[in-house]
């Protein structure tokens, strides 16, 4: 069923190395960059493609859909939450969907990394920063003196924590499943359970409400990452600035695995924008690790590395290779690049040629 809801949970990083220029928009803006929408499959409807996101209106997940597509050229499809969205596109029932991956301040979105790493049925086919900023707002007429009770979503409310407990005493928190859901039912249900909301200044306008406080962010660089998820054979051609995906098991028990994986990327020259743990879950002790390297599957030493991790480790999920946000190109070491890759395999041919005359 699809109607309210963004649903994340907290992060499990372990290390992160964030890129040193972010190009965001705020959730007003409605910038739409080329090159990530891919090819239209069969969940098309009268051909228009079809995107499922995080609802409702007004959500910050609606301004990383804009970012790439608008209701005059596709039909957008609001979801109640991470699972629901990433299930339309295994299902043919919508093309793409856009979901949210990482916050600069909260870490990466657990329930969007484990649904991509469960199986082969989902790609990554682009990516959209969105800057967060938050408004407290409540029914016209309300004062902050009223406000005893907040709702909002948990991500939200933990990066307005600190202005909160100094603006209020004893203010209660009541989890809602997204920001904008929280608005939409502070307007539309005479008692809710609470008086005020924390969302984005577009979900107040959306929903009808008064802004009580702007700029109520602890951080006001936060940023949220979101990805545009399709079906697998939609991979974007290579431009330079890209991104790849994975999803990477450890063997059990067996001392240096870590360092072991990691020495696949360092020694062909990859670099790691994120690397977080994320637990198996069949057992205590047993993690996966979702990554980000710097680069594209089609070049050289990326299918190196693949190929180093698929001899070292029990599973290799790749989960795609797309255009980077921030469009900041990839800096390849000495001894890196393809055709670095390319005349080594051709020294080794011309030796093996020797071998076989004598």
């Amino acid at each position: 069923m699809c109607a309210h809801g963004e649903r994340y949970g907290p992060a499990g990083a372990v290390g992160r190395s964030p890129p040193a220029t972010l190009t965001v928009v705020t959730a007003e803006e409605t910038t739409r960059p080329g090159g990530q929408t891919g090819k239209q499959t069969d969940g098309a409807v009268g051909g228009r493609p079809r995107y499922a996101y995080l609802g409702p209106e007004g959500t910050f997940t609606e301004s990383a859909l804009l970012q790439v597509t608008g209701p005059e050229e596709s039909d957008l499809v609001p979801c109640t939450d991470v699972v629901t969205a990433l299930e339309l596109v295994r299902g043919h029932e919508a093309d793409y969907a856009v979901v949210p991956i990482e916050n600069s301040v909260e870490g990466g979105v657990n329930v969007t990394l484990d649904e991509l790493s469960s199986d082969d049925s989902l790609s990554i086919v682009g990516e959209m920063l969105v800057a967060v900023t938050f408004v407290l707002c409540a029914r016209p007429g309300a004062r902050l003196a009223d406000v005893g009770r907040i709702s909002t979503h948990p991500h939200a409310w933990a990066q307005c924590r600190i202005w909160i407990t100094s603006h209020f005493d004893g203010v209660v928190h009541v989890p809602a499943t997204s920001t904008a859901a929280a608005a939409a039912l502070l307007a539309s249900d005479e008692d809710p359970g609470f008086d005020a909301v924390l969302c984005s200044e577009l979900s107040a306008r959306e929903y009808g409400l008064e802004v009580l406080a702007r700029d109520v962010a602890d951080n006001p660089n936060a940023v949220t990452r979101f990805v545009l998820v399709s079906r697998p054979g939609n991979t974007p051609e290579p431009t330079g600035a890209d991104k790849t995906s994975l999803m990477v098991h450890l063997p059990d028990n067996e001392a240096g695995a870590l360092l072991r994986m990691l020495e696949q990327f360092a020694t062909r020259g990859v670099n790691l924008s994120r690397i977080e743990s994320r637990p198996i879950g069949d057992s205590l002790g047993r993690y996966s690790f979702s990554i980000d390297a710097e680069g594209h599957v089609a070049e050289e030493r990326l299918q190196a590395a693949l190929v180093g991790l698929h001899r070292v480790c029990p599973t290799v999920r790749f989960l795609g290779s797309y255009p980077r946000a921030d469009g900041v190109p990839t800096q390849l070491r000495p001894g890196t690049s393809d055709a670095d890759f390319r005349a080594a395999r051709q020294w080794l041919a011309r030796l093996l040629g020797r071998d076989d005359e004598s």
